[in-house]
């Protein structure tokens, strides 16, 4: 079930088009990613969405109506600009913060009294933010985006300068939040983290959505018909053995193993390759290679600017 969704949304600023009829269904209860390189449009759609800015043309639905002014307090923004305050102290900016998404002041104290000591970090509550360093100040404001339960976060690059262990803390706290019913929209350029985290993404680039999806469909849909087989025998018979339908890209090995990737140029199953070689070979591996969401992003992005600039 979509529970936001932007339709083919328009944006100029004086000669720039930032965005040229975007358009992304984003599901109930999932992590969605928004991603792009540097200039992409990516920011104007997140403000776009937290009402900072209005689009020029499209249309923009939460939860079955159109997006009106009062659904900023069901939504959840962590820009990748931290914002918070550097001279206030932390605690009282974190029930700052609350209290200007609408909870009144127990409720407030009650939810950050919790989320200070699942990141054990009540020993800040008196300090200033300026005393914290990048990744403290990440926690305070991961707390003051989450701490009033919006139905729509929205995290912009959350993971930038945290160690691994407090990335893998924030991962986990992220899947937590969708489990327990929110909809997040994660814009990021570590592919590595939409691929463990992201149900579905919209890549855009140079101000259009380029390609939309559930990201194993986008996977499968640009593979290249590759397949990696570990095998032992006689690896001289591996080139005489196929037809001109398969080509062998890569052949490694010694006398403990040989590893083969082999390209199949016509279309074929898997099975028929693995029939092939079965009786000539012990086959000790065999696997299907698909691209990367990294690999599919640097295609796309390589193969717009060549569209644009033959």
């Amino acid at each position: 079930m979509e529970f936001f969704s932007a339709k083919e949304v328009c944006k100029s600023f004086v000669n720039h088009r930032a965005l040229d009829k975007v358009s992304m269904s984003v599901p109930e209860k999932s992590i969605y990613g928004l991603l792009g390189p540097n200039g992409a449009g990516k920011t104007t759609l997140i403000r776009i969405i937290n009402q900072i800015t209005a689009p020029d043309e499209g249309e923009l639905r939460l939860d079955g109506r159109a997006l009106k002014p009062a659904d900023i307090q069901r939504i959840g923004y962590m820009p990748e600009e931290r914002g918070l305050y550097k001279k206030m102290k932390v605690g009282e900016q974190a029930l700052y913060f609350a209290r200007l998404k609408g909870l009144d002041k127990k409720t407030a104290m009650k939810r950050l009294r919790v989320w200070f000591e699942k990141f054990g970090i009540q020993s800040w509550w008196n300090k200033k933010v300026e005393e914290l360093s990048k990744g403290m100040q990440q926690k305070v404001q991961f707390i003051t985006t989450i701490v009033h339960e919006p139905e729509l976060l929205i995290f912009d690059e959350p993971f930038s300068g945290f160690d691994p262990i407090n990335t893998n803390l924030l991962k986990k706290e992220i899947t937590g939040i969708r489990d327990r019913g929110a909809t997040i929209i994660f814009s990021t350029h570590n592919m590595g983290s939409v691929e463990e985290l992201c149900d579905h993404i919209t890549l855009i680039d140079n101000s259009r959505s380029i390609i939309n999806g559930p990201v194993q469909e986008i996977r499968n849909k640009f593979k290249l018909d590759i397949y990696r087989v570990g095998f032992e025998g006689n690896a001289n018979k591996l080139h005489t053995l196929l037809s001109p339908a398969y080509e062998v890209l890569e052949l490694t090995g010694g006398s403990s193993g040989h590893s083969a990737r082999i390209k199949v140029h016509e279309k074929s199953s898997d099975n028929i390759l693995l029939k092939l070689l079965i009786p000539h070979f012990h086959i000790t591996s065999f696997t299907e290679e698909i691209p990367s969401m990294n690999d599919i992003f640097i295609d796309l992005v390589e193969k717009r600017k060549q569209t644009d600039n033959p």
